[in-house]
């Protein structure tokens, strides 16, 4: 199977400790679990209305997405910061503010970069925004006091002003 084009996904060395562990424990001791459970509810009888097996069997859909999705983020993952450039200027891996242009008292904080890095960092809530999403595509490249605009999922442009981008450490 292959995979989308995905960006490098940035990783703190526990983010990707976490991620390999979860990983290796969903591919040993998860997999058996839930293969015994599907036995035990087999041995129950008539599979057509078999509760059990039915909740067992989406279990283990739920799991191999989970292995699948696992695999996929270790193998695009840089461990360690994004790259060191020019600082005011946004790019995957950090942390950006703006400012809405319609009312420049409305601002957001987030992380432009992994939401696979925030799922295994549960220190913090920062919301996070893809590079590949409306706003984040719109933002990358843009250095602090440029202005972008983007299309909101209802259909409304949307303009904002970056105000600061600073390296996202977890």
């Amino acid at each position: 199977m292959a995979d989308e084009q995905v960006d490098t996904i940035w990783l703190t060395q526990e983010a990707f400790d976490a991620a390999s562990a979860e990983l290796e424990h969903l591919k040993g001791p998860g997999r058996a679990a839930v293969t015994a459970k599907i036995a035990r509810a087999r041995d129950e009888g008539d599979l057509s209305e078999n509760a059990g097996y039915h909740a067992a069997r989406e279990e283990q859909g739920q799991q191999e997405l989970r292995i699948r999705q696992l695999e996929s983020m270790l193998r695009h993952a840089q461990v360690g910061e994004a790259p060191a450039g020019d600082t005011d200027q946004v790019s995957p891996g950090c942390r950006v503010t703006i400012a809405y242009d319609d009312d420049p008292d409305d601002t957001d904080t987030f992380l432009l970069g992994s939401r696979e890095l925030m799922a295994l960092d549960d220190s913090t809530d920062i919301e996070v925004f893809s590079p590949q999403s409306p706003l984040g595509s719109a933002i990358v490249g843009k250095k602090v006091g440029e202005t972008a605009s983007y299309t909101a999922p209802n259909g409304k442009p949307i303009e904002v002003t970056i105000l600061d981008v600073e390296p996202y450490k977890a």
